[in-house]
């Protein structure tokens, strides 16, 4: 596919994400195939990055699993650092450890390292998606409790919800859909017009 740049309620790279062929105990669709095509990409950070402008940003905390994608992308981009947030029992060293509700409803912990900065550290949360908020918030809470600050979120997509509301009011919240198109009310319902068409092929990388 072409690299297509139209008006920012049309940005071409959502049209790559797959549906669900797995069932309900799977996120209703997966975004990796942006990742996989590398014009989409780095269309993608073009449109973070320019949503960022003017906030400060000391290091990008990216959310396991997925989250790692987007925030080192977005670390490499801004100039800063990048903190994993793991699962629990995936750190060696001394950690924090939150538990939080994520998308299915099934309780997880999540750990940061103890300690990751200094006090008063501007953060930017990334991860792939933020659905009902219950990871984000687990995240935000590890930040907090190490007297960081988050400035930001960032994903490919927030849904609206009370939840992802409240930290609209309170963060600069940016994502590859920009709230008030016709992808967000997609998204918002989970169902993609882009489904009916969606090939794997169309993200295929470029072979040189």
């Amino acid at each position: 596919m072409s690299r297509n740049i139209g008006p920012r309620d049309d940005r071409w790279y959502l049209n790559l994400m797959a549906p669900n062929t797995k069932g309900p105990k799977f996120a209703w669709l997966d975004p990796t195939s942006i990742y996989i095509n590398g014009e989409a990409f780095h269309d993608l950070m073009d449109d973070l990055v320019a949503d960022l402008r003017g906030t400060v940003i000391d290091v990008v905390g990216g959310l396991d699993a997925m989250g790692f994608v987007l925030g080192s992308a977005l670390a490499t981009r801004l100039g800063v650092g990048f903190l994993p947030v793991r699962k629990a029992g995936k750190l060696c060293v001394e950690t924090d450890k939150v538990s939080f509700s994520n998308y299915s409803g099934r309780t997880q912990d999540m750990e940061m390292r103890k300690p990751a900065f200094a006090p008063g550290t501007k953060v930017l949360l990334a991860d792939q998606w933020v659905e009902t908020g219950g990871t984000m918030d687990g995240a935000i809470r590890l930040v907090d409790r190490q007297g960081g600050k988050v400035v930001a979120l960032a994903a490919v997509a927030i849904e609206e919800n009370d939840v992802t509301n409240a930290y609209r009011e309170k963060y600069n919240c940016v994502s590859g859909v920009v709230r008030g198109s016709r992808w967000q009310q997609e998204c918002n319902a989970q169902s993609l017009s882009s489904f009916k068409t969606y090939a794997p092929e169309h993200a295929f990388p470029k072979i040189r």
